[in-house]
């Protein structure tokens, strides 16, 4: 086993380990961000969009998705398709979770997310034609899914009192600061694929990498079911 083989072996079983230690919600909002959100009245434009961009960064869920839906895209006309059909899921269910009063249980919410991390990572790994023969549709998968990502981002805000002066306006700031988070997170997460791609062996390891990344998925799933039972 060459050197850079064993590198990412241990890379990938310090994901495992250290995943577990990150707080179970990954949706928590700050002490200091959550008293303002509850103590808003009227339209705050810029700290919805601030709020929304810093949540979309930290929410390391959505983020191990994105991952492995562009891991294997090498156009970007395939990046910003796949992201927009994403984006149009999570934002419909965001402003009907929140403005229509739509409700969900969290727990299994946060659940289905960390099960499209699997999914996406047992996808790339082609576990469906190796193993079950057939081959899903992966845009239909995508869009569904961030129906689920927009959701868990409508079970955390619906947690507060939110003041209904501004609320329209507020949510809708709150969802373009998840958009352009998501530009932010997925444009650094591309440089570092298109650096990796250019170094030998990027396919030969792509197998151990979503591997950590379907990892990361049970973890967050295991965490979602325990918090739903014990609760």
């Amino acid at each position: 086993m060459n050197k850079k083989r064993i590198v990412l072996i241990a890379l990938a079983t310090l994901v495992s380990t250290l995943l577990p230690l990150i707080p179970a919600s990954a949706h928590n909002v700050s002490k200091n961000d959550a008293k303002f959100v509850q103590a808003n009245q009227g339209r705050a434009i810029a700290p919805f969009m601030y709020l929304g961009a810093k949540h979309m960064v930290t929410g390391y869920d959505h983020l191990l998705f994105l991952v492995g839906v562009i891991f294997f895209l090498y156009r970007l006309k395939d990046v910003v398709q796949y992201v927009s059909l994403f984006t149009i899921g999570h934002s419909l269910t965001l402003l009907v979770g929140v403005l229509g009063g739509v409700r969900a249980n969290s727990y299994v919410i946060d659940a289905i997310i960390g099960l499209s991390v699997i999914y996406k990572a047992f996808d790339n790994m082609d576990g469906f034609k190796r193993f079950l023969g057939f081959q899903p549709n992966t845009k239909w998968a995508v869009l569904i899914f961030g129906l689920f990502h927009g959701f868990g981002l409508a079970t955390k805000l619906q947690e507060f009192a939110l003041s209904q002066k501004g609320l329209v306006a507020n949510i809708v700031s709150f969802n373009i600061g998840v958009e352009i988070g998501q530009v932010l997170a997925l444009t650094a997460v591309l440089i570092a694929l298109s650096y990796w791609r250019t170094r030998g062996g990027f396919l030969r390891h792509a197998f151990v990498t979503n591997t950590a990344l379907m990892t990361g998925g049970f973890i967050l799933v295991g965490y979602q079911l325990a918090g739903y039972f014990l609760a």
